[in-house]
């Protein structure tokens, strides 16, 4: 079994690459064409950690990735995530190796896949990018966005201000021009691409401020408890968009709006069926489009084995 280190995925990790390859999936998940069962969760007083599995059908291995986030590590002067995924043959069930991404990989799929929301939902106009949060996620949805669109304006709203300062400040060498938006009022009304990273268990965002024509990215709520839109905003979306129907009905933005009776489940796309083309997604510039990503063992697989086979055929 091989084992790959971080600086060693870093060096096999292909943005592109592994955009593709995640479209391919979602597509593939969407169709029935993988096996993915219920996430696995562990809840902690200052943490948590999911466990996420499965395969495409007729694909050579299957993926086990375990991904943990403790908040209170940055007090420690460690990293709040951490994680590695295990490759295994679909064929004998052998471990093939084991990518101790350190959480990375995670990372960067979700990043990815909010760029894949972007490319199929957002209007082609984007005025200005609002980005609520300022940790890792923040950054990485920045650099994933940036081959989907060439908008440059940027709006960064964080609880802590030191904290959205600190990301604006470190974006100082891009060709972004990125501010700290003086309200998260002020950046929902003025951003027609939103796209929301933070760990919130109350509502962040009204359903008033959102503009016409604007597409918002949720990407925060991926566990039960957690929410960052105001579920009258999945109401009053045009478009609401999920990248496992079964798992958003389950905690994520749509499972308080459902539970609340404020939309049926009828109203959910999946992603994979807009990749594919069996669904609509954005059809006029006025409409609001909302991306409820909850994170799916499918896009673990597009990146691990997009790694583990470019590391590979070095």
């Amino acid at each position: 079994m091989d084992i790959l280190d971080l600086a060693t995925i870093r060096r096999h990790l292909d943005i592109d690459a592994v955009r593709q390859d995640c479209e391919r999936n979602f597509d593939e998940y969407s169709k029935g064409n993988s096996v993915v069962p219920p996430v696995g969760y562990l809840a902690f007083p200052d943490g948590e950690c999911h466990i996420k599995y499965g395969f495409i059908k007729g694909d050579p291995y299957f993926v086990v990735k375990i991904a943990a986030g403790f908040y209170r590590n940055v007090d420690k002067g460690l990293k709040p995530s951490t994680g590695m995924m295990l490759i295994c043959s679909t064929e004998t069930g052998y471990p093939l190796a084991v990518l101790n991404d350190e959480g990375h990989l995670t990372d960067m799929r979700t990043a990815i896949a909010g760029s894949i929301a972007a490319k199929f939902l957002a209007p082609a106009g984007i005025r200005r990018i609002g980005i609520v949060g300022a940790g890792i996620q923040a950054r990485l949805q920045l650099e994933c966005l940036r081959s989907i669109t060439d908008c440059r304006r940027v709006l960064v709203w964080n609880r802590t201000l030191a904290n959205a300062e600190g990301l604006v400040r470190s974006l100082s060498d891009s060709n972004l021009d990125a501010q700290v938006a003086e309200d998260l009022e002020h950046l929902v009304r003025s951003s027609n691409l939103i796209v929301t990273t933070t760990p919130a268990k109350e509502p962040l965002i009204c359903a008033d401020w959102v503009q016409a024509g604007t597409h918002i990215t949720a990407v925060g709520a991926d566990a039960p408890g957690k929410q960052e839109l105001d579920e009258a905003l999945m109401e009053k979306a045009d478009i609401c968009v999920v990248d496992s129907a079964s798992q958003c009905i389950d905690h994520g933005e749509t499972h308080t709006a459902i539970a609340n009776g404020l939309i049926d489940a009828s109203k959910l796309v999946e992603l994979g069926d807009v990749i594919g083309g069996r669904a609509t997604g954005r059809e006029t510039p006025e409409q609001v489009s909302i991306a409820d990503l909850t994170g799916v063992a499918v896009q673990d697989i597009a990146i691990a084995t997009s790694v583990y086979e470019r590391w590979r055929q070095a």
